[in-house]
């Protein structure tokens, strides 16, 4: 038995040397075997009792670095990014319903919620707001909400009564505790500003917002949540390696095949997921041409039966 696999992981290691003890035990009861026959029935029911709980010490490592790899496969802490799209104020605004309604929804599952940056729209709605969710199988489920959301309402500017449609991307990024990337320090850039919004004096005077920048791709990630310059630049340096990963996984996938169309929730932005018809009090998600009614029950955070679909 190689028990390397399991001396590397600090989860396994005391179990790694557990095993080796018994394995040690067992060669002794081997050879005082050889040295007397009379102790055949004793020696037999006591290496029975070894293997025994050999197997069980195999199968509690083995159960551990499954764990771990499902984990790193579908991590417990994400990042939600939700960008209002085609259709101006109205747009902003839908993105902040989207937004409150994923929150409600966390709330109703015992994820822990909040906010890394935000840009407010004129109307109060969102132009993009980000957020960090954490709680178990945050990402297993959620990541079949990665595309464009439409909605087909009558804003309440209209004096017409006509049906106006929008629309507002989802992007949820896994945040793994083992990067695949490994990203050279002199290819992020960082820039530093005010924090606006609430929290004092402090907040305004100081420059602790923090946005860095990836020069080779132009991605950016910035943070504006916490009072410190040193938290915020790690949490935008999060948030930059998850949409990095996401970038190459993304190319990865192009180059092992050009059609996509069959690939169920790729997260892909221009991908049009799911519409909310207001006058119709129905959400129609495209992907798997199934329809919810009591739209406002759901945007309210009761989003258990949307979400159960895709399990």
């Amino acid at each position: 038995m190689d028990l390397n696999k399991f001396k590397e992981n600090k989860k396994t290691n005391f179990l790694a040397g557990e095993y080796e003890r018994l394995e040690k035990e067992e060669k002794s009861i081997d050879e005082m075997l050889n040295s007397d026959v009379a102790m055949t029935e004793l020696v037999e029911e006591e290496k029975t009792n070894i293997k025994t709980q050999k197997d069980a010490i195999l199968k509690q490592m083995e159960d551990i670095l499954k764990s771990e790899e499902e984990e790193e496969k579908f991590p417990n802490e994400t990042i939600m990014e939700i960008r209002a799209g085609a259709g101006g104020d109205e747009a902003s605004l839908f993105a902040g319903r989207l937004a409150e309604m994923y929150e409600k929804y966390s709330e109703s599952r015992g994820w822990q919620w909040g906010k890394v940056s935000e840009s407010l729209s004129s109307v109060g709605g969102f132009k993009e707001v980000v957020f960090e969710i954490r709680g178990l199988d945050v990402y297993k489920d959620m990541r079949f909400e990665n595309g464009v959301h439409r909605v087909q309402r009558i804003p309440v500017t209209e004096k017409m009564g006509r049906v106006h449609t929008s629309t507002a991307s989802v992007v949820v990024l896994p945040i793994r505790k083992k990067s695949k990337l490994v990203i050279d320090p002199s290819d992020i850039e960082m820039e530093l500003s005010r924090s606006g919004g609430a929290g004092g004096q402090n907040v305004n005077k100081v420059e602790t917002a923090v946005r860095l920048i990836h020069k080779p791709t132009g991605i950016d990630a910035r943070c504006t949540s916490e009072r410190s310059q040193l938290k915020n630049r790690e949490k935008a340096m999060s948030v930059l390696m998850a949409k990095l990963e996401r970038k190459n996984e993304e190319d990865e996938l192009k180059k092992a095949t050009e059609v996509r169309s069959h690939l169920m929730g790729t997260g892909d932005r221009s991908e049009k997921i799911r519409t909310y018809n207001f006058p119709q009090d129905r959400i129609t998600d495209h992907r798997i041409k199934k329809s919810w009614s009591n739209l406002e029950k759901i945007l309210g955070g009761d989003l258990d039966s949307v979400i159960e679909e895709f399990k």
